[in-house]
């Protein structure tokens, strides 16, 4: 059954309003749920990006959360609320296929830490979103889901590896969605969605299963919806061996006075592909917002070398393979070729190439630690490319030069500042472009105040791509189609 024109505006509401009316019961979980589940119902044919959709338990979950509003014992601040998580992040009896055909589907025994939070706080996962083989592409092509395309142009892709949150966001699938990110995994999709999407510190999201560089986050279409989700995805998780020390932080910061600050603006990445003129288009004149404001503008240099990047590269091959070449050989063979073949140049790697691989990581994080002693916060691109064909599994497509288009996000993961993507732009082709904003280790909150400021400097991300037969307000003039 087709939207309302009602249903449709509820649905692109922020989180926070939607809650408020649960809670005031203007607005009934039911209701809400209804309207979401025939959206993704009308869209979900053309999007490709929900993994375990189940509308029924989701209906059920929707009609507790609203008994207990009647009775005025909601479970938690998210009670009744839709989120996603990311095919990656283990729910309590679905099997977590990793985005590959390739291996057995076990149910898993736990929640991992972010969707045990959520669940704590009455948040209805009413889906889980795709992801490529292993989350080790940028792309919404995997040997087991099908193709995730992205809604603001279905024949272009939407990026990833959390490329079926991205394009759950982008398509209004509901406000809140949580990705993973170990090189760019969430702020890359974002950057082509529109999204705003948030790395926070290295630990601060407790995780499991964890690993150098790898983290949890909110992509939401506003800083608000992912200030929200921060509130929850961050309280402690003893099986995260490597995360911080839980700090209540207020996450709800109001827009940063920029007057004084000194912001770094580096454009080239130190190696990879160029950024597109489009993209550094972009980028200045969302940073030229900040000099408007006060702001001092600070040429940055790269960060990352060629050394760095091939060294990861090496290192994770070897990684990759040695999960791989302990498969049958058919299981083998049902890998996306492009990781396959990707992964099997680690079998010929030496132990110290890939022992000198793993130490780039540490030059990284020196790298990233000396560029803030002479700012307080860095400005980027976040992908050089405006976009590529849906089908590719990466901008170049070659499984030799995998990792051209992270060259300004994966430091940051090394490094483990955390940084952002939110929209600054679209190109001409009507692609959203990310701009990246990146603060020292543990001011998460400068990353989340700075991006607030920026996000009312050039106001709200309209015209969001919508498949249900509805469409939004046409774009707004500060996200308009760029120029070089």
């Amino acid at each position: 059954m087709p939207l309302s024109t009602r249903q449709s505006d509820m649905l692109d509401r922020p989180a926070r309003s939607i809650l408020t009316d649960f809670r005031n019961r203007s607005l009934s979980p039911v209701d809400y749920m209804t309207a979401l589940i025939a959206r993704v119902e009308a869209s979900e044919p053309k999007v490709g990006a929900l993994y375990l959709f189940r509308p029924e338990r989701a209906l059920r979950q929707a009609r507790a959360a609203q008994e207990r509003y009647a009775k005025g014992a909601p479970m938690g601040p998210l009670d009744g609320m839709p989120v996603t998580v990311k095919e990656l992040i283990a729910t309590k009896g679905d099997p977590v296929p990793m985005g590959t055909a390739a291996i057995d589907l076990v149910p898993a025994p736990e929640d991992a830490p972010t969707a045990a939070r959520l669940h704590e706080d009455g948040a209805i996962i009413f889906a889980k979103t795709t992801c490529p083989d292993y989350g080790m592409l940028s792309s919404g092509l995997s040997s087991f889901h099908p193709l995730t395309r992205n809604p603001w142009d279905l024949s272009q892709n939407p990026g990833g590896s959390s490329a079926g949150a991205a394009a759950a966001g982008a398509a209004g699938y509901g406000p809140l969605h949580v990705g993973t990110d170990i090189g760019g995994s969430v702020r890359l999709p974002a950057g082509w969605t529109g999204l705003f999407g948030f790395k926070p510190t290295q630990g601060r999201v407790p995780i499991d299963p964890y690993y150098t560089g790898r983290c949890a986050g909110p992509m939401t279409p506003t800083v608000d919806d992912a200030a929200l989700l921060m509130h929850t995805i961050t309280r402690p998780d003893w099986r995260d061996a490597t995360a911080l020390p839980y700090q209540a932080l207020d996450w709800d910061v109001p827009p940063a006075d920029v007057h004084g600050m000194r912001i770094g603006l580096m454009l080239d990445a130190g190696c990879g592909n160029a950024p597109d003129p489009q993209v550094i288009a972009a980028v200045i004149r969302a940073a030229r917002l900040f000099e408007r404001h006060g702001a001092t503008l600070i040429p940055i240099a790269p960060v990352l070398t060629r050394q760095m990047l091939d060294g990861l590269d090496h290192a994770w091959r070897a990684r990759f393979w040695s999960m791989i070449e302990a498969l049958p050989q058919d299981r083998r063979a049902s890998i996306l070729p492009y990781i396959h073949d990707w992964a099997a140049k680690g079998a010929l790697a030496t132990p110290q190439q890939v022992a000198q691989g793993f130490d780039q990581t540490f030059a990284m994080r020196r790298a990233t630690a000396q560029a803030f002693q002479q700012v307080d916060a860095i400005l980027s691109p976040v992908n050089p490319d405006i976009s590529y064909p849906a089908d590719q599994a990466s901008p170049t497509n070659d499984p030799a030069r995998p990792f051209e288009h992270i060259c300004f996000t994966v430091p940051w993961n090394m490094g483990e500042q955390p940084a952002c993507s939110i929209n600054c732009g679209l190109s001409l082709t009507g692609i959203p472009i990310g701009l990246q904003i990146v603060a020292p280790r543990f001011h998460d909150l400068r990353v989340m105040a700075l991006a607030r400021a920026f996000e009312a400097w050039r106001g709200p991300v309209t015209g969001w791509p919508r498949h249900d037969g509805h469409a939004t307000t046409e774009s707004d003039p500060s996200v308009s189609r760029t120029t070089a």
